[in-house]
């Protein structure tokens, strides 16, 4: 074995475990990796801001399941990425962010960027470690892989002292990652398949990682079979078909009344891989703490969230894809008590998200979401960040495949527009849309340069009501007729984008939409459509006016 660098033996292992794509903001302290990726076989994206590198990073783990690869400089490269770490965490995506770090003999002094990645980063990644030694690299990148992926994915971060990087060592490398399964038990099947024949009103929530296409299949076959009403946790809405006879609907923000009323009383829910946290539980309303009042069958790869919030009647420690897989062996009873169900949950869910509310201004988002869902095949990939804009596609777009989804279950703003970028790289055959609020769109607008520097050809919808929109309605709610800090002067979005080298055009009127979208699909180009919307068009159900009068009706 000849003597390599660390930044050598880095890069040789992330080739080793199958890194396709590397999300980087370059910085003097890696340098040694920075040369050493000249020669590999990885593709490397240069953004323009760490936190954008890092949502990137997540978007990938997300649509692939392997871990997203970022790479920032220390001190202010770090804290900018952690808001990107914090998305890999909540949302439960495999990452690894590599920090360049300060030389080992300079530690604390307080040297220049200097920053304990253990300490900030030790409540939302997964593992935070320095390698010390470059014959350690190999070890260090192979757990690395290992801890990210297994149990409940989340983010490693690891810190690559400067000095560390420019240190030999002759090392092998170990064999590339494979995925830890973890299988359910024969006799936890039989009797989750007791429980379902019993049960008369059953219900399923999907969410959480660890899918694949096949499981997300099979699951729907198991729905078949046994009848069941299945519903998507927030932001989980491609784990199944949504115009498929059994779907119920997804339970998240602003959620069907009538979803919420069949969750509670239902006799059975069946929790695969999703952990119901505060949003789509509906702030932990939907179901008791600690002690359900429904049966609750919880599946869960990482046995640690098992009996975490909620005890469960029946904990199955198994992947999601290992689950299905194995639920696919469960029979029906002769006659299911609850037959009929899911035809009149999925009726609630068409006539819930079928209903297209007029709202005040020329240009409806209803009529927007219309066009999309006739012309836009089933494959297409959509993003967005955190805002009300976001409930027009949430609740109108039917996502019918697994892989075309990747939103922040985290709620974090200016997630739309990286993970467009990186969905694109990723898929570069399929349609790529990011919704954007204005606010939301400028926590990282300048990733922008990112997807025209790439010939990422996104296409990014800005729904700009010149305000923190969210914020506002809260406002309206709470304090009516005193906003305070939400009003935004916005740029002209279009002509930004258009400085870019990018297809942009304004939009204010509904039948202005569908031809400017197929423009910006026939230029090839990364493109952006600015639409403009009526301030008070604050949600499909009720304008700023009716919210701020029903405040101060109370």
């Amino acid at each position: 074995m000849k003597q390599r660098t660390g930044g050598e033996l880095l890069v040789e292992a992330l080739e080793c475990h199958g890194a396709e794509r590397v999300f980087c903001v370059p910085g003097e302290s890696y340098l040694a990796v920075l040369d050493a990726l000249y020669d590999a076989d990885i593709a490397v994206t240069v953004c323009r801001q760490e936190g954008g590198a890092a949502m990137m990073a997540d978007t990938y783990g997300k649509l692939t399941g392997k871990p997203g690869i970022c790479m920032v400089t220390r001190g202010p490269g770090a804290t900018n990425a952690a808001a990107g770490v914090h998305v890999a965490a909540q949302d439960s995506t495999p990452m690894i962010l590599f920090i360049g770090q300060i030389e080992r003999g300079m530690r604390e002094r307080e040297a220049f960027q200097e920053v304990d990645y253990r300490q900030m980063f030790g409540g939302i990644a997964k593992w935070v470690a320095e390698i010390d030694q470059a014959d350690r690299v190999p070890e260090f990148i192979s757990r690395a892989w290992h801890v990210a992926t297994s149990g409940r994915p989340g983010p490693v971060v690891l810190a690559l002292p400067e000095d560390m990087l420019v240190e030999t060592a002759a090392v092998a490398q170990p064999e590339p990652w494979r995925q830890v399964e973890t299988h359910p038990g024969l006799t936890l099947m039989a009797d989750l398949q007791k429980r379902l024949w019993a049960a008369e009103r059953p219900i399923a929530i999907l969410g959480g990682s660890r899918w694949t296409a096949e499981a997300v299949a099979a699951f729907a076959r198991v729905a078949e079979r046994f009848d069941l009403p299945v519903a998507c946790s927030f932001r989980r809405q491609m784990l199944f078909d949504n115009l498929h006879p059994n779907y119920a609907g997804d339970v998240g923000i602003g959620i069907n009344p009538k979803l919420a009323e069949r969750i509670k009383a239902s006799d059975l829910i069946l929790l695969v891989g999703g952990r119901l946290s505060e949003m789509p539980s509906q702030s932990y309303s939907l179901v008791n703490i600690p002690e359900p009042d429904q049966a609750l069958v919880h599946v869960h790869p990482d046995a640690e969230e098992l009996g975490r919030v909620y005890r469960p009647t029946l904990a199955i420690h198994a992947s999601p894809a290992a689950f299905c897989k194995a639920a696919e062996g469960l029979q029906p009873p002769a006659e299911l008590k609850g037959a009929g169900a899911a035809a009149k949950a999925h009726e609630d869910y068409l006539a819930w998200s079928g209903a297209r509310p007029e709202t005040p201004g020329d240009l409806q988002m209803s009529g927007v979401m219309d066009w999309i869902e006739t012309n836009l095949p089933d494959d297409a990939i959509f993003t967005n960040g955190a805002g009300n804009y976001a409930t027009w596609l949430h609740r109108f777009h039917r996502f019918r495949r697994y892989g075309t989804q990747a939103a922040p279950t985290s709620g974090s703003m200016g997630y739309g527009l990286p993970a467009a970028v990186a969905a694109k790289l990723t898929f570069p055959d399929r349609p790529v849309v990011c919704f954007a609020g204005d606010g939301c769109l400028q926590m990282t607008m300048q990733e922008f340069g990112t997807a025209c520097q790439e010939e990422a050809a996104i296409i990014v919808l800005v729904i700009d009501n010149g305000m923190y929109g969210t914020i506002r309605m809260h406002q309206e709610r709470t304090y009516p007729r005193r906003p305070s800090a939400t009003k935004l002067v916005n740029p002209d979005f279009a002509a930004l984008a258009r400085s870019y080298g990018a297809h942009a055009e304004t939009v204010e009127k509904t039948a202005d939409f569908g031809p400017a979208f197929e423009r910006a699909l026939a230029s090839g180009k990364p493109a952006l459509l600015h639409l403009k919307l009526d301030p008070e068009a604050i949600t499909p159900a009720r304008s700023l006016s009716q919210i701020r009068a029903e405040a101060e009706a109370r």
